[in-house]
């Protein structure tokens, strides 16, 4: 037996072998030369052994063993996608999409073909619209929405999340007038007169109260979600949505229909007793599905200009953005937490509210005996230089999504100014500072693709290749791979069994049309999956 060969000590026959491949087994970002194998031996959910194809053959095959030809495609570890919203993307599918849309004519065309085949009285919802795409930039506004949703009550957030369009009947059915307050953590635009413009801001668009799916078409859609993550490579997901969701998953998995492992996050701001139940209904054992940090919000998004900035906009003079928090009730929650023993992961996109998120850690830290909390932030898109050596010394994880520099990079300069546009989207900056990175899409804020993320990360250019962002900036193949697969896992405590094709891991891997470790760049967008193995179990499989 060579010593390439990695294996259990266990010589139980392998009920797979997958042979003849181009295998990657993992990323060694201390080496540049990961080890490369031709087979690996699958049983009973995890990785036997990974070596030649002659010593995997000889050692794992028995008489009922199943033999899969790679035939020379690459393989790698599966991707773990470590901050998705998979039920806002089902709701998005079973509603009106308005991702991508190219101006607010386009956006006003898809709605009101969908009022055409509206119930009456039924509302009208979605998201996925960009106003920075359109000529002008100008946000839509209720009148907009008025003129095609044939007196439907409707609302449509930002592809962000952060701000939603409300038409009139969904105004009035809230209650929201002139008189209407701007509630904490959030506000109204209005225009000249005072009168709701009908774009509602962070925790504004609460005011608005949507009749929620029902169960089967909460189901329906997030099927269709699980099922377009499979078709991307992506083996764990990393979620936070709402709990009838997380039900759902359950359910799922009780079926055996769940086809992707799954680590559900839980409100930081609920009620604490709410959390521990929420986190003692199903094992923390499980592999496959069970809750694990609490997410909670700084700000709110750089599109929106609602991120919590030190500094005003270079763009918007008058507005440094919207924290979610003062910071004495933010430590002392988070203080609360840590006492209880949970992981937290703050959304922090503005330099204030990474700040905001690194002081409550740094409460939480000192207040609770040393332990490894391993606390992320989550997006971390634009930080204080001071601030990467603060992750450093608490651990905390730079929780990242590498695609959204591909749909800000046109305007993120304008919104920032040259200063602090060197320490934006700064991967580098934080691997240099020896904080570890965790990749994901944010979907359905992006699309759920991995491969934009990868090439975003190694070149920071735009899909055209016509616009770049702080190149300096950019990280390697290895590096990246690293951060989608051991980063990820490593942020949700799973590294030791998850991330890697070596004895005794999860036998979680996709198989790819191209090497992306050896394609030019520009290739990596085309990437094609091939077959994605959960457990080794395949739950997809390109026809």
């Amino acid at each position: 037996m060579t010593s390439s060969i990695v294996a259990a000590q266990s010589r139980a026959s392998a009920d797979a072998i997958y042979f003849h491949g181009n295998i990657l087994t993992g990323v060694d970002l201390e080496s540049a030369h990961p080890e490369r194998v031709a087979a690996i031996a699958v049983a009973h959910g995890e990785i036997l052994a990974a070596g030649t194809d002659a010593e995997i053959t000889a050692q794992y095959k028995g008489p009922a063993t199943q033999m899969v030809d790679l035939g020379g495609a690459f393989v790698m570890p599966g991707f773990n996608d470590a901050h998705t919203h998979l039920g806002m993307g089902g709701k998005i599918l079973l509603s009106v999409d308005l991702l991508g849309v190219q101006s607010l004519a386009e956006m006003q065309a898809r709605i009101h073909a969908a009022a055409e085949k509206a119930t009456p009285g039924q509302w009208l919802t979605g998201g996925g619209w960009d106003h920075t795409l359109w000529a002008g930039g100008k946000l839509p506004l209720r009148a907009d929405v008025d003129a095609v949703a044939e007196g439907h009550p409707a609302i449509f957030t930002r592809v962000d999340g952060h701000i939603a369009v409300a038409d009139s009947a969904a105004l009035a059915a809230a209650g929201i007038t002139r008189a209407t307050k701007d509630p904490e953590g959030g506000a109204l635009d209005r225009d000249a007169s005072g009168e709701p413009t009908g774009i509602l801001r962070e925790t504004a668009q609460g005011l608005v109260s949507v009749p929620p799916p029902t169960p089967a078409m909460r189901r329906r859609g997030l099927e269709l979600a699980l099922q377009d993550a499979v078709s991307h490579g992506l083996t764990t997901m990393q979620d936070f949505s709402d709990w009838d969701d997380y039900l759902v998953f359950e359910e799922l998995e009780r079926e055996g229909k769940l086809p992707v492992r799954i680590g559900e996050w839980i409100p930081f701001a609920e009620p604490l007793a709410l959390e521990e139940k929420q986190r003692a209904q199903h094992p923390s054992t499980d592999r496959m599905l069970h809750t694990t940090m609490l997410k909670g919000f700084m700000d709110g998004s750089l599109g929106s200009r609602t991120a919590a900035m030190y500094a005003p906009y270079a763009d918007d003079p008058g507005n440094s953005g919207i924290p979610r928090f003062e910071q004495d009730k933010l430590n002392a929650m988070a203080v609360e937490r840590a006492q209880a023993h949970f992981q937290m992961g703050f959304h922090a996109i503005g330099d204030r509210a990474v700040g905001m998120a690194l002081d409550a850690f740094a409460a939480a830290e000192q207040a609770v005996p040393p332990h490894d909390p391993r606390y992320r932030i989550e997006h971390s898109q634009v930080v204080s230089a001071g601030d990467f050596a603060r992750y450093k010394q608490l651990g905390v994880i730079a929780s990242m999504q590498p695609n959204h520099l591909l749909s800000d990079m046109a305007w993120a300069g304008a919104r920032l100014g040259p200063e602090r546009s060197r320490y934006a989207y700064a991967w580098k900056s934080f691997l240099d500072a020896g904080v570890t990175l965790a990749y994901g899409t944010d979907y359905p804020v992006e699309p759920l693709t991995p491969f934009r993320g990868v090439y975003a990360s190694v070149t920071r250019m735009n899909e055209a290749g016509t616009m770049s962002f702080h190149p300096e900036q950019k990280l390697d193949m290895g590096q990246t791979l690293y951060a989608y697969t051991q980063g990820s896992a490593y942020a949700e405590f799973a590294e030791g069994w998850k991330g890697k094709l070596a004895a005794g891991y999860a036998a979680d891997f996709v198989v790819l049309d191209r090497d992306l470790t050896a394609v030019g760049a520009r290739e990596v967008l085309g990437t094609r999956v091939l077959r994605t193995v959960v457990g080794g179990k395949t739950v997809y499989e390109k026809r």
